[in-house]
Parts: C-alpha cells; sequence; structure tokens
C-alpha cells in the first residue's frame, strides 16, 4: 500500500532518525492516508551491525511509528534479513486478522571502525572454518569468481558491464549511496580486492533505512488507487559454509526459492519485466541471473555484455542501481529492493522509470548464497 525510505551513504542520523524517516515516508505515501492505530503488526530487518541494541531492537519500530503496543518481530537472516521480513509480513496479512501490516529494515554500518565492520560482515558466513582460516567475505565472492572466470572466457569483462550498468542506474536514484559514471575499463583497472575482483566490484558499506505497508487484497483501495500485488514468495536455505557445497557457482538456496517463487505466483520467467537482484558483488548478478532460471550457467555473460540488462535492455536488472551503487545497508536491503519494485509498478520511478513494468522479481541472498529469498510482484 505504502513505501518510504531514506538515503542510502555515510549519514550523520542515527538508526531511530533514520527508521522514523522510513516509516514516515511510507505513511505519508498512502494515497487515501491511514492512520497508525490501523497497525495490526510489524516486523524489523536488521543485523544489530555494530552491536547497536543488539537485542530486542524490534522495540524500537514500534516507538519510532508511534505505535507502542503492538506485536513485533525482528526478523535476522544476514544480508536476507529484508527479503524473510517481507514474507513474514505478507504471512501475517494472509491470517485475515490485521488490517495494516508494518515491514521496515535498517542497517547503521558506518559509525564503527574498519576492523570492526570486517567482524560484522564476517559472521553472516562460517565462523567455525572460514573466518577462522582468514577468508573475508570478499574474499568468499572472490573465490566464486575465479572459479566462473576460469569456466567462462569472458566473464571479466561481465562483470566489468555489472559494474558500470548499476553505476550508471544509480545516477538516476536520488537515494543512492554512489551516483557517478564508472567506465567498464575502470572497473578492469581497479585495485584487487580479492582476484578476480576489485574495487569496482564489491557494493559500499552504507547506512539507511526502509520501510513497507502490507494490507489484503480485498482492503487495497481503503489506502490506495495504484496498489501493488505479492504474487509470489519463495525462501530457502543451503549448507552454511561454501566448502561444504557441491558447486560453487550455484547457489541451491536461491535456485530453490526461486522455484517457489514461480509456482506460487502461476507464472514463468518470461514474464518478468525486471528484476531487482543482490549484487552485493558483481559476480553475485550473473550468479542471480543463472540461478533465477533465465540463462542457463554460463549464460549471463552473453547476456549481460549484450546489453540486454541495461534499463533500456529487454531485461533490466538493478535500476536502481542495486546494492553495488545504491548501497548495501545490510537489514534495509530486502525491503528497498520492494521499495523501488512498488514505485516502478506505479510507474512513479522517474527518470529510471522502467518502461511497460507490469511485473518484477526480487532476490535477496544471506551470505554467500546460505540463504534466500524471492518475491514476484505485480501491479494492480
Amino acid at each position: 500500500m505504502g513505501a518510504g525510505h531514506t538515503r542510502f551513504g555515510v549519514l550523520e542520523a542515527g538508526p531511530r532518525t533514520l527508521l522514523r524517516t522510513a516509516v514516515d515516508g511510507a505513511f505519508a505515501s498512502l494515497d487515501h492516508g491511514g492512520g497508525r492505530n490501523e497497525l495490526g503488526e510489524a516486523f524489523l530487518a536488521t543485523l544489530g551491525f555494530g552491536g547497536w541494541q543488539i537485542g530486542n531492537s524490534a522495540a524500537v519500530l514500534l516507538e519510532e511509528a508511534t505505535s507502542v503496543g503492538l506485536p513485533t518481530t525482528r526478523v535476522e537472516n544476514a544480508c536476507a534479513s529484508g527479503g524473510f521480513a517481507l514474507r513474514a509480513g505478507v504471512r501475517a496479512v494472509e491470517r485475515g486478522d490485521v488490517d495494516l501490516v508494518l515491514v521496515a529494515g535498517l542497517e547503521k554500518m558506518t559509525d564503527v571502525g574498519s576492523a570492526r565492520r570486517r567482524y560484522w560482515l564476517g559472521v553472516s558466513g562460517d565462523t567455525e572454518w572460514e573466518r577462522l582460516a582468514g577468508l573475508t567475505f570478499a574474499g568468499v565472492y572472490g573465490l566464486i569468481a575465479s572459479e566462473y572466470v576460469a569456466r567462462y572466457p569472458r566473464a571479466r569483462e561481465a562483470l566489468a558491464e555489472v559494474a558500470s550498468k548499476n553505476h550508471e542506474n544509480g545516477t538516476r536514484n536520488p537515494n543512492a549511496h554512489f551516483q557517478k559514471l564508472v567506465s567498464r575499463e575502470a572497473v578492469l583497472e581497479a585495485p584487487r580486492v580479492a582476484d578476480p575482483l576489485g574495487l569496482y566490484d564489491c557494493c559500499p558499506v552504507s547506512d539507511g533505512a526502509a520501510a513497507l505497508l502490507l494490507a489484503p487484497a480485498d482492503r487495497a483501495h481503503r489506502y490506495t488507487d495504484t496498489p501493488v500485488f505479492v504474487d509470489g514468495l519463495g525462501a530457502s536455505s543451503d549448507r552454511l559454509a561454501v566448502q561444504e557445497r557441491p558447486e560453487l557457482t550455484r547457489f541451491e538456496a536461491t535456485r530453490s526459492a526461486g522455484r517457489q517463487a514461480f509456482r506460487d505466483a502461476g507464472i514463468e520467467s518470461s514474464r518478468v519485466n525486471f528484476l531487482e537482484v543482490h549484487d552485493c558483488f558483481t559476480i553475485a548478478e550473473l550468479l542471480a541471473l543463472e540461478d533465477l532460471g533465465f540463462v542457463e550457467p554460463g549464460g549471463a555473460v552473453d547476456l549481460t555484455l549484450s546489453g540486454a540488462t541495461r534499463a533500456t535492455g529487454r531485461l533490466p536488472v538493478n535500476p536502481d542501481g542495486g546494492l553495488k551503487s545504491k548501497g548495501h545497508p545490510i537489514g534495509a536491503t530486502g525491503v528497498s529492493q520492494a521499495y523501488e519494485i512498488f514505485l516502478q509498478l506505479r510507474a512513479e520511478a522517474g527518470a529510471r522509470q522502467v518502461a511497460g513494468a507490469e511485473v518484477a522479481l526480487a532476490h535477496n541472498v544471506g551470505g554467500a548464497g546460505a540463504t534466500a529469498a524471492v518475491s514476484i510482484f505485480s501491479r494492480g
């Protein structure tokens, strides 16, 4: 019914202010208004990065929404927290005993030092073996990218195209952390972070929040003339450590969640007009296209280099800039993807509007593919 969003980036505002701004924006976007006293339940997606209110942070959401007294649940599934919170919110709506559900995502990440940041990013992966062996979050994706590039000769060019494309999309998003063009050449020449991934292959550490208001479909027009429908949901988990998986370049959690979402929506992938996928590293966007069934393994290279995934292509991917350019405040990311889809399907995305957008998919991943949530949306 409604959606709100803060700027993503290095922000002076604290967690409470970010939450309040996103929630206020969601209520302000309701076409016909809607009192906070109509809320029946709420969900907060957050990792609690840096240790801010690591326990019982859900209560803070209701304080800042001025709706103290409602049942509120914190959802934490690493970087997929937002997608899983959306799923929980939809399930609450489906029960039929609430009129309005609030789903919010939040992370404040830039107010701690670099060593503490690495620690908090690392806890989303396997801490028993990978982290004690010195493998960083970027290092895990670097291993995955190394295997992928070895298999597909033009893959490094495709990774550079993902970064360049998403930075270009980010220039049209006023909420994006980065709003500057980056050429393919600059991506390829950038300092290495975890070979073959370079500086521009990695998403930033960002602050930010986003919020959604959900209601049963049969009550939609009490709040808005242009509702966006959640047609399909899927969620899945895989082994936590990558060394325990049979295949590095395939995320089984994404594959399973995608199949569930398409089955739930009753459509084929050919019906989807654009995607919001979890591009924490450029390799993740290529894997998502394959794991979600839009191309065969290795096919994301040619698809991306053909220009098909650009804003004017036949299958735009991350028109808001994705995690790569828009930013990645962990708990807010999955909610932010739904925010972008909300704008696009209502034809309110301004300079980045995808022409003819009617069906969209959001894909949110936790850790290095250990958890995944996939949602399919359509316009009213």
